[in-house]
């Protein structure tokens, strides 16, 4: 054994439940040797070298966070496009001006199109929210703005894209044109609405070159890896690997940045299976096998990612009775569910771990009766199929998938940051108060992380933000608590976010807790979480991580 570091601190909340408290840790070759006293580790110090790295005395010490579900190549890519969101947006430059409403939108594109170099060339953007900007864009609106400059317009979660005349004939479509997604004015007309996986992927192709250029996954990987090391993040999951580049160049930017020095986290790629399936057909499962081998606990492959329908915040999510507010408003997310059960079967039999997307209840439903499905075909223990997501559900889906022995990975920063909004445009108050039903899944005894799906659904990368959310479930005025019932304690909140993450990315044998043996991976805290007000949760400072044992900065 190399000399044994020890980190002495305040406190330490190893999220052991046998011994969950400590006031020291000691490291050596990037995993944890011994937690509790410097005296209680003796028996290790008499033995070997050691020192006393005393620069968190007076700080907290927990696992490191791990938000097991972001995209933060895709993300950072996606921040290099003039930018037309509704909030104030990073950027490679500097902070970018959130846009109040859509008229502030099609103001800031005109501008835009004023300075366009060729006219040939389409102009693209990013981060529109038309639940918070007054509505949708489409074709009609794109082509006032110009009608020879094509201009692509992504939502904020690019679930949708909006495209002028101009556009649509650079994607190769026409109002005679059929697939999913297509987006219709009721008289038939192309709205210049593409919506989902595959009719964004076709309103993608003209712009890809541009967007994911060489060098951009690259820095966008840098980008973000500094983002989530602020946030006291150590462990994440990419759930689209893949879908962007491909496989072996997004594989390739991940593995140079950690070599370089760039990334200082562990990331787990988790494959899009329409994108795996397209590339390697029959092959795919040994795919995954060699990149398995390949890889390490720096870098990763683990599971399978199915998305099953649309964005909570672009509305595109598919929902059981009574259904959407407005008609009018009608989502076209439903993602083609046929044969869900055969196209999950490889991978169920082959004890891969799959990771479904349902937002809406409908789409939870369709979820549960495949699981159901694959369960009574071939049966597994521990498979952790996950529901992804998670937001809007019943209590009586909480229990099913208890009883299926399923998972959930949940975006509760919807709580606060949209709820209310969605109360008036799109789901009605009902669904929307009980967005992340976290209360339901806890009785039901299913066992869920907490991530932020980073960053492309107008919600930050921020756990302990994450963590306030779903201890208080406050709503965006300040002082509306929705849904009181779906609270957490501060404690299932933290697990959400270190121990019980780290299960769900099947990972809890090497992370996610300070024991001795594990991973030495901490998050360095300002203030005891524990010790805090509820509200003040978010407001604690990150003073920094431990990745392997050694400070990230």
């Amino acid at each position: 054994m190399e000399q044994i570091t020890v980190y002495p601190a305040a406190r330490i909340h190893t999220m052991d439940p046998g011994r969950p408290h400590a006031e020291a840790v000691a490291v050596a070759d990037g995993r944890i040797v011994s937690v509790g006293s410097i005296r209680s580790m003796q028996p290790w110090l008499r033995r070997n070298p050691y020192e006393v790295d005393d620069r968190y005395v007076g700080k907290v010490i927990m696992p490191g966070f791990i938000d097991p579900h972001t995209h933060l190549r895709l993300s950072g890519t996606y921040m290099g496009l003039h930018y037309v969101g509704p909030i104030d947006s990073a950027s490679p430059t500097g902070l970018r001006k959130g846009l109040p409403s859509r008229d502030a939108v099609v103001h800031q594109l005109r501008a835009l199109v004023a300075e366009h170099g060729d006219p040939r060339e389409p102009l693209t953007a990013w981060g529109y929210d038309p639940a918070s900007q007054a509505g949708h864009l489409d074709r009609d609106m794109l082509d006032a703005i110009s009608d020879t400059v094509p201009l692509w317009v992504c939502a904020y979660a690019p679930h949708i894209v909006y495209a002028n005349t101009p556009m649509l004939g650079l994607i190769g479509v026409d109002d005679d044109s059929v697939g999913h997604g297509l987006g219709r004015y009721p008289d038939g007309r192309l709205n210049g609405w593409f919506v989902e996986t595959e009719a964004t992927a076709r309103a993608n192709r003209p712009v890809a070159a541009s967007i994911f250029g060489p060098g951009t996954g690259r820095a966008a990987i840098d980008r973000m890896g500094a983002v989530a090391r602020a946030a006291g993040v150590t462990t994440t999951a990419d759930l689209v690997w893949g879908m962007a580049d491909g496989f072996e160049p997004e594989w390739d930017d991940h593995a140079a940045a950690i070599a370089e020095g760039t990334f200082p986290l562990r990331i787990f790629m988790i494959p899009f299976e329409p994108k795996l399936r397209r590339n390697y057909g029959d092959d795919m499962l040994d795919f995954l096998a060699s990149k398995r081998a390949e890889g390490d606990d720096r870098l990763n492959t683990h599971g399978v990612k199915y998305v099953n329908d649309g964005s909570y915040p672009s509305m595109t999510l598919v929902m059981n009775s009574p259904g959407y507010l407005d008609e009018d408003t009608a989502h076209t997310g439903e993602v083609p569910w046929e044969d869900m059960a055969e196209r999950m079967r490889p991978f169920w039999q082959s004890g891969v771990q799959i990771h479904s997307h349902a937002n809406g209840d409908r789409t939870v439903d369709m979820t549960l009766d495949t699981l159901a499905a694959l369960q009574a075909e071939h049966p597994r223990f521990d498979h952790r199929f996950t529901i992804e997501h998670y937001c809007i559900s019943t209590p009586a889906q909480a229990k099913r998938l208890a009883a299926l022995g399923g998972l959930a990975s949940v975006n509760c920063y919807f709580v606060h940051f949209r709820a209310q909004l969605h109360a008036d445009h799109g789901f009605g108050p009902d669904r929307s108060e009980a967005t992340a039903r976290l209360g339901s899944l806890e009785r039901a005894g299913v066992t869920f992380a907490l991530h932020s799906d980073f960053n492309l659904v107008v919600t930050p990368l921020q756990p302990l933000l994450a963590v306030w959310c779903a201890v208080n479930r406050v709503g965006a005025d300040g002082e509306t608590v929705m849904a009181p019932g779906e609270r957490i304690s501060v404690d299932r909140a933290l697990r959400a976010i270190t121990v019980d993450a780290a299960h769900v990315l099947a990972r809890d044998d090497r992370l996610g807790s300070i024991e001795a043996g594990k991973l030495a991976d901490f998050t360095v805290l300002d203030d005891d979480p524990y010790e805090v007000d509820p509200m003040a949760l978010r407001d604690i400072g990150i003073a920094g991580t431990v990745l392997g044992g050694e400070p990230t900065s």
